[in-house]
């Protein structure tokens, strides 16, 4: 991550460099913000790689509106109080728009300061609903919700698995616990919830918590929160002789978790949306980004597109204006490498699109190819 972080420095002090040691250059920011350090920082530096490639491409092609793009990163460090910081600094700096937050915890706060700066917003990944529930004109989000995710899940896990008993856990944060209520609640009375509880963000020892559930004998357990924790959870669950099958949300469908899980990961169930590699709009974005930083994060796309959506809305609208170039987002249907990108009244995309997956032989699969 050190590393990664200090190249794109080098990046940044490059491209100035380029432009000429003292002179006067004219430039526009665009604000970058996630979980830069900490153990979510492998998201956010998907999230910071996606958005840089798609400014560089932008200023190879002489920026937006002859002006060069800078990108002020922030860190949040996936915590509240951070994150308004954060957004304050951004604010501050004169960002045009910002790719972000990471967390829903992060955007939803963040987002106010942004709202009330009039400053155009796209988290690449951020699915609790209130993020856009609040109607704010610049706020948008390029991923689903989790009253979607939720409800795909829970109609899996009853008609495919025709699960009877389930415990529900979650990380006491904005996304997870949202994420396992929405689950709950789409749940209903098609199944038996003999468990709920929560735990901090930070917690690693589940081994408590873990006999709690075994003795209510579920068929299913689901987990809202992050593969950080959802790695040392599942391997302790299965030490522990938990064997009902375990389902979460897209915010563990990363590496991380199946290298930290192995074995234990095998016969998993997460919600996420379809495979870029099987999105013929999504190639051009990956071959150069695997080519730029090797493998691409669950969110790098994403941020790509968030970063194309609000250049290409400042470019169509001929300004930086925030409230011209939110209404200019509002109103596109932008071709992405995601596909075809269009916000309804609330800023949240007008289709959802979670399907299952599952991990099979080491690797996330698509449930329908497995």
């Amino acid at each position: 991550m050190k590393n990664k972080l200090s190249l794109w420095i080098v990046v940044v002090i490059g491209l100035l460099v380029s432009m000429g040691c003292g002179a006067k250059v004219d430039v526009i920011k665009l604000g970058i913000a996630g979980p830069l350090t900490g153990d979510q920082a492998k998201m956010g530096t998907d999230v910071l790689n996606g958005a840089t490639l798609a400014v560089a491409e932008w200023n190879a092609k002489g920026g937006v509106l002859g002006k060069t793009i800078i990108i002020v990163a922030r860190d949040d460090m996936a915590q509240e109080q951070q994150a308004q910081s954060v957004a304050k600094e951004l604010a501050g700096e004169g960002v045009i728009g910002v790719v972000g937050h990471f967390n829903s915890g992060c955007t939803i706060p963040a987002s106010v300061v942004y709202h009330d700066s009039n400053i155009p917003m796209i988290t690449p990944s951020s699915t609790n609903p209130y993020v856009t529930d609040r109607n704010f004109a610049n706020i948008f989000r390029v991923c689903g919700r989790d009253d979607q995710q939720g409800k795909v899940a829970a109609d899996f896990a009853v008609n495919t698995l025709k699960t009877k008993r389930v415990a529900i856990l979650h990380d006491k944060t904005q996304y997870g616990q949202g994420l396992a209520d929405e689950f709950k609640k789409a749940l209903g009375a098609n199944a038996e919830t003999v468990y709920y509880g929560g735990f901090p963000k930070e917690e690693l020892n589940f081994k408590p918590i873990i006999s709690a559930v075994k003795e209510t004998n579920p068929d299913l357990w689901f987990f809202g929160g992050i593969y950080n924790q959802a790695g040392p959870m599942v391997v302790q669950a299965r030490e522990a002789g938990l064997t009902a099958v375990f389902m979460s949300g897209d915010g563990v469908i990363d590496p991380v978790f199946l290298k930290v899980a192995g074995a234990s990961a095998e016969g998993s169930y997460l919600t996420f949306s379809r495979d870029p590699k099987d999105v013929p709009t999504a190639q051009a974005f990956l071959d150069k980004y695997h080519k730029q930083y090797g493998e691409h994060g669950p969110y790098s796309i994403y941020a790509y597109d968030a970063a194309n959506i609000i250049l290409s809305a400042i470019q169509a609208a001929g300004t930086t204006d925030g409230t011209k170039v939110s209404e200019q987002i509002r109103k596109t249907v932008y071709d992405g490498s995601i596909g075809k990108v269009q916000f309804d009244a609330k800023g949240d995309l007008a289709s959802s699109y979670y399907i299952i997956w599952v991990v099979k032989d080491g690797k996330f699969v698509p449930y329908e190819n497995k």
